[in-house]
């Protein structure tokens, strides 16, 4: 198996109006496990728009969890069991709480989603906490699945974080892989790729984001690519449909 993917952010409107960051943060790549096997890992976090430090708590979730995928990886060949996950987690809310604490500020202060994606030629792993989602393509029909939906609190505009008290509300799915193609995206373009009323995925976002990954002949990051998402999640013509911070990563295996 190889791995072709592109990953971008760009700051929402709403966000250059107010002169406030970006509160999104993504990290994926593809590593071997010990014994050879390349797994794709991609993180997702989105900094709650009221936190006065979301962007800087969606970035240690995202390092933190990275590291801590890497480092299993190169002494594992099999998926971090639930316990393991909830560990990294566990260690992420410690970064955050020593971050906070150097501030003089409380953990809500840094509050993340979390969308965690590990993909090996066997199994297809996702940890999630509040928003965004991930979307997979089976191989044999083409058609895309929602594999971990967004979570949403009492009312529309809330969600989940990784700093919740006592304990974050974690989802973990574990899924066969039976898939060609894998998207991870943070709650900004949410309404636009799911549909609200029958929970889908959108074919017609999906099936063209990965058409020129499929051709692609690059290994890894296609860094071309991933300029041109980046030109389009920026681009005036999405802004108009959605103000918010947007980030998407999105990947095939071949």
């Amino acid at each position: 198996m190889k791995w072709c993917y592109a990953s971008a952010s760009a700051i929402g409107s709403s966000h250059l109006r107010s002169g406030t960051r970006l509160q999104d943060a993504r990290r994926c790549f593809v590593s071997d496990d010990v014994d050879g096997a390349p797994w794709f890992v991609a993180i997702v976090s989105d900094g709650a728009g009221s936190a006065s430090f979301g962007g800087q708590g969606a970035s240690l979730v995202c390092h933190t969890l990275g590291q801590l995928a890497r480092g299993y990886l190169a002494d594992h060949a099999a998926a971090p069991d639930d316990a393991t996950l909830s560990g990294w987690i566990a260690q992420a809310r410690t970064r955050i709480d020593e971050a906070a604490r150097t501030r003089a500020l409380t953990p809500r202060d840094f509050a993340a989603t979390l969308v965690m994606l590990m993909v090996s030629p066997e199994t297809v792993l996702v940890a999630h906490v509040g928003d965004g989602a991930v979307v997979c393509r089976e191989k044999t029909s083409g058609e895309w699945r929602v594999a971990s939906a967004p979570q949403h609190g009492e009312y529309a505009s809330t969600t989940f974080f990784i700093t919740d008290a006592p304990g974050p509300r974690v989802r973990f799915t574990r899924l066969a892989n039976d898939f060609s193609a894998f998207a991870a995206f943070s709650d900004g373009i949410e309404s636009l790729v799911i549909d609200s009323a029958s929970g889908r995925a959108a074919p017609g976002f999906f099936t063209p984001m990965a058409r020129p990954l499929d051709s692609s002949q690059a290994t890894g990051n296609d860094l071309a690519l991933s300029r041109s998402l980046t030109q389009f999640l920026a681009s005036p013509r999405l802004n108009e449909r959605t103000d918010d911070d947007k980030t998407l990563v999105i990947a095939v295996s071949k």
